[in-house]
């Protein structure tokens, strides 16, 4: 997988999507488990990217999907919304684009600026890190649970 990711940003032109299945948790749980996959659209330098879910590059080559919670200094600064104080700070360069939807286990495809995904990421985004907490610690017990068996 990372081989094909290595040039992904040489092979799709801005504007143009690409399909990608969701690994890890780190994003749970608007994504991350169930077989999601995302549609990621690359995007200009000049797009807006604010509180969008992004696909952005380490500096070591590694591609990461988190959400932008804010923008400093010409830094985009990135957090997975079930990393409860880990921020990156990667160049605006290093966005290779932004989550356009998300396709559930079902087939069912949600778009990302849909009324029903924005007002699930307004209530996990608006809950209290103390309860977040707590519920990401049960949903990742359960998914290692179901993996397991």
């Amino acid at each position: 997988m990372k081989q094909i990711l290595d040039g992904i940003e040489d092979v799709v032109g801005v504007g143009d999507t690409f399909v990608l299945c969701v690994t890890g948790y780190s994003m749970l749980p608007l994504l991350g488990y169930a077989d999601d996959t995302i549609i990621v659209r690359r995007t200009t330098l000049g797009e807006s990217i604010e509180g969008r879910i992004a696909m952005f590059r380490t500096k070591n080559g590694k591609i990461i999907v988190h959400r932008v919670v804010g923008i400093e200094s010409g830094e985009v600064l990135l957090r997975g919304d079930g990393n409860i104080a880990q921020v990156e700070r990667v160049p605006r360069e290093s966005i290779v684009g932004v989550v356009e939807s998300v396709r559930r286990r079902s087939g069912k495809v949600v778009s990302c600026l849909s009324q029903s995904w924005q007002r699930r990421e307004r209530l996990w985004l608006g809950t209290p890190i103390v309860v977040r907490r707590y519920i990401l610690a049960l949903l990742r017990r359960w998914l290692d649970f179901k993996s397991k068996h």
